[in-house]
């Protein structure tokens, strides 16, 4: 359905020129989004997709493995679509000892995200509702170190931003002045609260991503928060029992479209059309991590069954191959540390890994060798490779 505008616009004057700045109406939208025919057949879709992979972790060996690599993808996609060049590589390298010749600015970003997701899911293991204070709080974290980290990192924008161009005048969008970021923001958390009213979950998260990104609180950090934010909704209301719903790949892959929906929004109030993207993302994304467990679930499998025909060398490399399923890049050294084996062991475990296709030594040198689990790697890395833009 077409509406109206969804906000008003306010003459403002900032960086030398007059321009006019984007305040959006309170959520729900009004008239209320029409949930109906093909729409309400998405939505069911959607949810039954998210049941799906939701109850996929339960046939995990062990969940913890694949969420800590999953959340390191999503950290990396995420992050792309703000312009950094990082790989999954690049930041596996850099966690596992610093290693210099990886982007270390992007990666820091990267890390950052990994870094705010878990904060945010821990406090709200803990009770703390979703508001305003933990957004503030996720967002220290994202920008806590690295670029960013000069932007107020916790704190409402207190002076004007802008969405494209080089400078307000020639903007994509601008969003509400600053004196109206606390207003909207309040609204918005009250909405999170199903204030005035309660709508369908997934309705209630296309809805507030929506409004974040239109609000734009931050000076820095506003789409990956507005991404987090997703994953945050559904874990609070336990539609998830752990965070394995990313869209960051669905919005990369495609992101003319994504922002073409949320201007539409803007300035038509076409809740429906966008309603129907983020749904198709939803059941997309939940259908394409179904797949990667069930391949990485039967990868594991026939991985451990080359290592138990390895014989007496098996036992330390059976250790070894678990030790890389939450480690894929690791270095001899760390690895006989964390899993209190010598380094001859390992080293010798490592070669057997590799003469029979699992590993792969990267950097070609006798020390301070680096090993991938390769296939593992590639699995994950599927729709990770960087591009270059920037709208946040």
């Amino acid at each position: 359905m077409k509406r109206k505008s969804i906000g008003h616009y306010e003459i403002i004057s900032t960086v030398g020129e007059k321009c006019k700045a984007f305040v959006p109406q309170p959520l729900p939208p009004s008239p209320p989004v029409q949930i109906d025919g093909e729409l309400r057949d998405l939505l069911d879709q959607a949810m039954i997709a998210l049941g799906r992979l939701d109850g996929m972790s339960t046939l995990l060996p062990d969940p913890s493995l694949f969420l800590y690599m999953y959340i390191r993808k999503e950290a990396v996609l995420s992050s792309q679509i703000e312009g950094t060049q990082s790989s999954l590589t690049d930041l596996l390298l850099f966690e596992d000892a610093e290693i210099p010749g990886v982007p270390v600015d992007d990666v820091q970003e990267v890390s950052n995200y990994v870094a705010a997701l878990q904060y945010g899911l821990e406090r709200l293991k803990k009770g703390m509702p979703l508001s305003l204070r933990l957004l503030r709080e996720i967002h220290r974290v994202l920008l806590t170190k690295g670029r960013g980290s000069q932007k107020n990192p916790g704190e409402f924008r207190r002076s004007q931003n802008w969405i494209g161009g080089s400078r307000p005048g020639n903007a994509h969008f601008v969003p509400p002045p600053p004196d109206k970021v606390i207003e909207c923001m309040g609204a918005l958390e009250k909405f999170l609260h199903d204030e005035p009213v309660k709508l369908p979950l997934l309705v209630k998260v296309a809805l507030a991503h929506v409004q974040f990104e239109t609000i734009h609180p931050f000076l820095d950090g506003n789409g990956r928060l507005g991404r987090l934010l997703i994953t945050l909704i559904l874990c609070e209301a336990k539609a998830m029992t752990a965070p394995m719903l990313y869209l960051s790949l669905y919005f990369k892959t495609h992101r003319q479209d994504y922002y073409d929906l949320l201007q539409k929004v803007r300035m038509e109030g076409d809740w429906e059309m966008w309603l129907a993207f983020f749904l198709n993302g939803i059941i997309e994304t939940s259908q394409q991590a179904v797949k990667t467990i069930q391949r990485l679930i039967k990868l594991f499998d026939d991985d451990r069954k080359k290592v138990e025909l390895l014989g007496r060398a098996s036992g330390s490399a059976l250790r070894l191959l678990s030790y890389m399923q939450k480690h894929p890049v690791c270095s001899i050294m760390k690895a006989a540390e964390e899993l209190a084996l010598s380094v001859p062991t390992v080293t010798v475990s490592l070669i057997h890994l590799q003469k029979i296709g699992i590993v792969k030594e990267l950097t070609g040198k006798r020390r301070n060798r680096q090993f991938i689990y390769q296939r593992y790697i590639k699995i994950l890395n599927e729709g990770t490779e960087p591009f270059s833009t920037n709208n946040e």
